[in-house]
């Protein structure tokens, strides 16, 4: 056979074209698809709880991804500001994937332990009380609704999570129990946001408190804290912006901007400890203070170094030596 008699036929090398692209097809796009090497999965990363499966739903359904993204780009400006890049093994237990495209808000693949409990339910139920230009829609309303768990169990399972229905139902009483009790460490925000008839139930807030609290929590968990990540660059034993006015007031401007939704105006005290003080909880030296806001503490306190550089975390400790003085 000719094969360039195939171009005097059309019919014959259309049907051709056909079959070839539909090999290339089923051999580069749908076999890779069953195996192992496209399904990256990481013992690292655990499945959903019940009541994150259910925080997720709430997540989808109100649509936060269509604002917020679920992925770190390799990118040297995205890794300084939220991370490690993203890795495919993250998304093993995503059903759908939610990385996005598109970012009206700021990406939330690393927000799980950025923050405490406290700051979500606040910045949910108020987000221009916290930041002030911000233009997320307010979901206080979701504190007034009861989670609707009747369907719980049959969700892990169709999403093969791999927990029966004792497990879920441990879960949630396990979960109730620890946000309806006086000794929740956010205990006190939680109560200022949710009707009185169901601080004693698990809300729609809860559920999606705990959501945002899982992303990116699994992989800080196993990585292994470099020590001193921002005390090498605390060497200076004095702050070289002291008593610099010109350095306080773009403190204060970094302040307002990154500080006081946590510690309060003016460094009064929030979710943060109180700023205007002498005493503070890790230690009041300048190499201190510095370390504190470079590499973030225990508890909620990110890190802020790959974020604002040195000069600058300089500048808001120097806002915080200013504080001091005034709460003296």
């Amino acid at each position: 056979m000719r094969f360039d008699s195939l171009y005097e036929k059309p019919v014959l090398f259309a049907l051709a074209a056909v079959v070839v692209i539909s090999v290339g097809t089923l051999v580069t796009t749908f076999i890779p698809l069953f195996l192992p090497s496209t399904q990256p999965v990481s013992p690292m990363v655990k499945p959903y709880t019940a009541v994150e499966t259910e925080g997720r739903d709430i997540y989808i359904r109100e649509g936060c991804n269509n604002c917020h993204t679920q992925t770190v780009r390799p990118l040297r400006t995205e890794v300084a500001r939220y991370g490690d890049y993203s890795k495919p093994e993250e998304s093993a237990w995503d059903r759908p994937f939610l990385w996005g495209s598109r970012r009206t808000g700021p990406d939330l693949a690393r927000t799980g332990g950025k923050y405490p409990d406290a700051w979500h339910y606040r910045h949910m139920a108020d987000p221009q009380g916290m930041f002030e230009k911000s233009n997320m829609p307010a979901y206080e309303w979701l504190a007034k609704k009861k989670l609707d768990t009747s369907l719980t169990a049959r969700k892990v399972k169709v999403l093969g999570y791999g927990y029966d229905g004792a497990e879920v139902a441990r879960q949630l009483a396990t979960f109730r129990q620890t946000v309806a009790s006086t000794t929740y460490p956010s205990a006190q925000v939680r109560t200022q946001v949710t009707p009185a008839a169901l601080q004693g139930e698990i809300t729609e807030l809860d559920a999606i408190v705990a959501y945002l609290q899982k992303l990116g929590r699994d992989l800080k968990a196993a990585q292994t804290p470099v020590a001193g990540p921002a005390t090498a660059e605390a060497v200076v034993t004095r702050n070289p912006y002291a008593e610099n006015r010109g350095a306080e007031e773009e403190g204060e401007k970094l302040f307002k901007e990154h500080c006081r939704s946590c510690h309060g105006e003016k460094g009064t005290g929030g979710f943060g400890p109180k700023l205007a003080t002498t005493v503070h909880k890790f230690g009041g030296s300048d190499p201190e203070l510095f370390a504190s806001v470079a590499g973030g503490r225990p508890g909620g306190m990110p890190a802020f170094l790959p974020q604002l550089g040195k000069d600058r975390v300089w500048k808001a400790v120097a806002y915080i030596r200013h504080l001091e003085r005034e709460g003296r």
